[in-house]
């Protein structure tokens, strides 16, 4: 298997990210071959929901999914 991509999205917890970090986890940007990390940057005020958003990327156990960085800081 490849080494995993680092992919940042900002606005996670938002609609337009939520609806793209689940695709980004099924493999529809890099292919089905290529896994990847996502950093997901919020406000800080919004890290709740996004830590809802983090727990349903968990259930859906994307096998290309290896790792989710949350945070609202932009330099992590």
């Amino acid at each position: 298997m490849k080494r995993p991509v680092d992919i940042a999205v900002t606005g996670a917890a938002g609609q337009i990210g939520y609806s793209l970090i689940f695709r980004l986890a099924a493999g529809e940007l890099l292919g089905p071959d290529q896994p990847i990390i996502l950093h997901l940057l919020e406000v800080t005020s919004a890290l709740s929901a996004l830590n809802g958003v983090v727990m349903e990327l968990n259930d859906c156990a994307y096998p290309l999914l290896k790792k989710i960085v949350q945070t609202d800081d932009p330099r992590v």
